[in-house]
């Protein structure tokens, strides 16, 4: 297989450890970035694979990008919200969980901006995938690989 990108969401840790497990069991298909977070780093594009890592760094599954928008986030849909399959009801909600983690000393460390807070006209990345390998699929998802972060 070809070297992918890994695709790491969140931080290490229980989060992440939460997302991996929501991608792999499909509830997991969308995903949320701001876009000064790609200041030094492409942006996602569709046909895109990449292998996604746990907390441990192992590579546990490929997810092919199938969408990407960049909208305001107060334009973030409910369908987005939802497919982010991390047990959301609406949009409020999805947006509150979003802003405690993009308003977090470790994602203003990631920024450069102690300060950094978000507002209705934040720019989000928004992007759609679905899972193409896991573990016990046919495709080893053991690639090489280098980093590539979404959230």
């Amino acid at each position: 297989m070809s070297e992918l990108p890994l695709v790491e969401f969140a931080f290490p840790g229980p989060l992440r450890d939460a997302l991996v497990s929501a991608v792999l069991s499909g509830e997991k298909t969308t995903t949320a970035s701001l876009l000064a977070q790609y200041a030094d780093e492409d942006l996602p594009r569709v046909g895109e694979r990449g292998a996604v890592v746990d907390s441990a760094e192992a590579v546990v599954g490929v997810i092919e990008t199938i969408a990407v928008d960049i909208v305001a986030l107060k334009n973030v849909s409910l369908h987005h919200a939802l497919d982010e399959g991390e047990g959301y009801i609406d949009v409020a909600q999805w947006r509150a969980g979003h802003e405690k983690f993009w308003q977090s000393a470790a994602v203003r460390e990631e920024l450069g901006d102690p300060h950094f807070t978000v507002n209705d006209d934040t720019q989000v990345v928004l992007e759609r995938f679905e899972l193409v390998a896991a573990p016990g699929t046919a495709c080893d998802p053991g690639a090489d690989a280098k980093k590539y972060s979404p959230n």
